[in-house]
């Protein structure tokens, strides 16, 4: 994942604009190319398929891939697969949506569900976690599959999951309970309804009072910007305030083509955020994470999380340590402008929550001052007092002991 490049040239080079291109798909129409559901249908699904297109398949993959749809289907649009290295096993794009036989393989605390969003589901298809806000589940189908998914239990319904989400039911819920003022719709991914559909969907939440706002959790805009049309973006026009979180995870993956589905969002009024995955690999390292970060707020995309990777089962090749996310988060407070420092979090084992993992900052905190240092190293005293009004004069140095 390295480069031999000098480090600016390199954060030059991962930021910059390129089209997926055609690939294998080369001769296929512009039409047909740019049509999302052509791109639905061509995906690649089959070990056969990766064969074709990718002739030094590892042993890994190939085993993982035939054992696939046994855990979670494989898919992957044409669109992102011509991100894919096929020279380079080790591929970042590569490592996220090819199965390899590491996923057959359980890890100590590793768990089906490792968010417990199973038990704190009122009703089928709807997590009622927090106190202002549910997760609406609409769907168990992606445009693609991540490998590291946290819902891989349910998604693709490899493992006879069964999922059966009842709109009316989860809707009938909301109305029933006026604290929730926020509404992430997710699933799988929302985005892969039809425009009418959603629209109707929308609607019937909009028609609950206390419903403040809606946010859509989404990986299509990457995985398949088609989808991004401007029918669609007007509709969604209609139904402010709307929000959509994306979910990127390394630079390649932003490419013209979902830059510009990302421009039509933005144009549509939709303020867009970004949830990226910590994974071993893909973007743990220094640069590689902040050129993403920068270039989607070129994408005018805020970076808003990095995940610690869940304890999904089958996840440890792609996991890497919490101590590596605090190394990465200390190059970016300070070093990038604030707006490309997404929060890094761990989504607490077995339903706690997300829970914010920084470096520290505060080295000592009293009752009448806070020592802290800055991203420098350097160290400064700031003064407390509960009105305002230091207990004392500023010292001349700090005292080792502090530090402590």
């Amino acid at each position: 994942m390295s480069s031999t490049l000098p480090h600016h040239d390199w954060l030059s080079e991962l930021k910059q604009f390129h089209p997926a291109g055609l690939g294998p798909w080369e001769g296929v129409a512009d039409a047909d190319w740019n049509d999302w559901k052509w791109q639905l249908k061509n995906r690649v699904t089959s070990l056969e398929q990766l064969q074709q297109h990718i002739p030094n398949l590892t042993e890994a993959e190939t085993e993982g891939a035939r054992l696939a749809d046994t855990k979670l289907a494989m898919a992957i649009t044409p669109q992102f697969f011509n991100l894919i290295d096929t020279e380079d096993p080790e591929c970042p794009i590569r490592r996220q949506v090819i199965p390899a036989i590491d996923e057959t393989f359980d890890s100590p605390w590793e768990m089906a569900d490792p968010c417990g969003e199973d038990s704190h589901s009122p009703v089928p298809g709807l997590v009622h976690r927090y106190p202002d806000r549910v997760l609406f589940l609409v769907t168990d189908r992606c445009a693609a599959y991540c490998r590291y998914c946290t819902r891989s239990r349910m998604v693709s319904n490899a493992t006879g999951y069964g999922f059966r989400p009842n709109f009316e039911q989860q809707l009938d819920y909301i109305r029933e309970h006026p604290e929730v003022r926020d509404v992430l719709l997710s699933g799988g991914d929302p985005l892969l309804l039809s425009d009418d559909k959603l629209r109707l969907l929308l609607t019937k939440l909009r028609e609950i009072p206390h419903v403040e706002f809606i946010r859509i959790g989404s990986r299509i805009p990457i995985f398949l910007p088609q989808r991004i049309t401007p029918e669609l973006c007007a509709m969604l026009k209609e139904f402010h305030p709307l929000f959509i979180s994306v979910h990127a995870n390394h630079p390649r993956e932003l490419t013209t083509e979902v830059r510009d589905g990302l421009a039509r969002l933005a144009d549509a009024g939709i303020p867009l955020g970004n949830q990226s995955v910590l994974l071993k690999g893909v973007n743990d390292d220094e640069t590689v994470m902040k050129a993403l970060l920068q270039k989607l707020l070129m994408c005018r995309v805020r970076p808003l999380y990095i995940y610690q990777c869940d304890l999904i089962n089958g996840s440890a090749h792609l996991r890497t340590s919490v101590r590596r996310g605090l190394e990465i988060m200390e190059t970016l407070r300070g070093h990038t402008t604030g707006y490309a420092v997404p929060q890094y979090v761990i989504d607490a084992p077995g339903g706690g929550g997300k829970v914010p993992v920084a470096p520290n900052y505060v080295l000592s905190h009293n009752a009448d001052r806070v020592v802290i240092r800055n991203f420098e190293g350097k160290v400064f005293e700031y003064p407390e007092a509960s009105d305002g009004t230091p207990l004392r004069p500023r010292p001349t140095s700090i005292e080792e002991p502090e530090l402590v």
